[in-house]
């Protein structure tokens, strides 16, 4: 039995909540207003982008300069398909005092790590109107990333020009991607690990565009972008409690129902052929012990409400790769991460509950969309 109270002292504790910012404009502006609002976490997370691939040079033998010749295969995709998010990338670095070149790196990581950052411990889940006490949809997510870019968490409420109105969680130089929009669409992503990767258009980026959807539909056309590099899972929920993770490889997908009013996703592939597919599945083990367990919590509770998720998003069963991941030290830089944050979004009620770092020894805090 692990010691749940030595487990919350021992954990970092914030007094503030995460800060925000509102941006409006062209996406250019938006960008821009990000960068300036937030250029030390975004230096920051440039620094521990940088430290990151030192510290892993024996293993991936890749330099910084050898990441920017990489992400610079990825640029030209994004931007053919999506220059309005490329737009706000190079907002995002100008605004910031860094370089593009700096941000495309960060945002094109995975692939250009060639996915050697088995970050595998994000928990997704989601129940409907059928599912909770008071009718509300509700979306939960445990963000699991590098433990050095915990501070660098902050939320966004965009109104851009020509999409809808959105509020999303982000940190450091990546694009805004986990929250939900004005249409009443909300989106979790969950990394996951295909064997037929390419270069194409990072998953950052197509997150990102999912993000700006008008209809379920759009979402799921979004996620499956041609020339996309890989995929991640899309968890995706729209306000009158529809369901679906669409699952996503560079060629493949699979579009999974929630039934019952309920749905989990980690980082493992749930649909047969897609797990066809799946590099190194011998090693995610931690993902599917998550998944069970977090059926199984959900299954517990016949009415669910946002501390009912919120306790779930607590649970610390084979920690520290539980559900609320807790960093280790001692640990193969390649996989060492914890919870960054842990959030609820309530379609319903348009508003987003953030508990910074992990939720074990952190307070939520409410956002709500204009």
């Amino acid at each position: 039995m692990i010691d749940e109270e030595r487990v919350v002292l021992e954990s970092v504790r914030y007094a503030a909540p995460p800060p925000m910012i509102k941006v409006k404009g062209s996406h250019r502006e938006i960008g821009q207003q990000i960068g300036e609002a937030f250029a030390e976490q975004i230096q920051r997370s440039v620094q521990n982008a940088r430290a990151l691939l030192d510290q892993t040079y024996d293993t991936l033998e890749l330099t910084w300069e050898g990441a920017e010749i990489q992400a610079r295969k990825y640029i030209p995709f994004a931007q053919e398909r999506y220059p309005q998010y490329v737009d706000e990338l190079v907002g995002m670095a100008e605004g910031a005092g860094v370089g593009f070149e700096d941000l495309a790196v960060v945002n094109a990581m995975e692939a250009v790590t060639m996915d050697a950052l088995h970050l595998t411990k994000c928990t997704s889940l989601a129940v409907n109107g059928d599912c909770t006490a008071d009718g509300h949809v509700l979306v939960a997510h445990n963000e699991d990333w590098l433990p050095e870019d915990e501070r660098g968490v902050y939320i966004v409420q965009a109104a851009p020009d020509d999409e809808p109105p959105w509020l999303a969680m982000t940190y450091g130089g990546l694009l805004p991607n986990i929250g939900f929009n004005a249409c009443g669409i909300a989106q979790c992503c969950d990394s996951v690990y295909p064997n037929d990767s390419r270069i194409g258009i990072p998953r950052v980026i197509v997150s990102r565009a999912v993000l700006s959807a008008r209809t379920l539909s759009d979402a799921m056309r979004s996620a499956l972008v041609s020339k996309r590099a890989a995929g991640y899972n899309h968890l995706l929920v729209h306000e009158t409690g529809e369901l679906y993770s669409v699952e996503v490889s560079a060629r493949r997908f699979a579009i999974l129902y929630g039934e019952e009013g309920s749905i989990v996703h980690t980082n493992h592939y749930l649909d047969a052929k897609m797990q066809a597919i799946e590099d190194d599945s011998d090693e995610l083990i931690s993902t599917r012990l998550r998944y069970f367990r977090a059926r199984r919590l959900l299954k517990r509770t016949e009415l669910h409400s946002i501390k009912s998720l919120q306790q779930i998003q607590r649970d610390h069963l084979n920690y520290p790769n539980s559900i609320c991941n807790h960093s280790m030290t001692h640990v193969d830089p390649l996989d060492r991460e914890k919870t960054i944050c842990a959030l609820i979004m309530d379609l319903t009620a348009r508003a987003m509950h953030v508990a910074w770092g992990n939720p074990c020894a952190n307070q939520y805090h409410t956002y709500y969309l204009d």
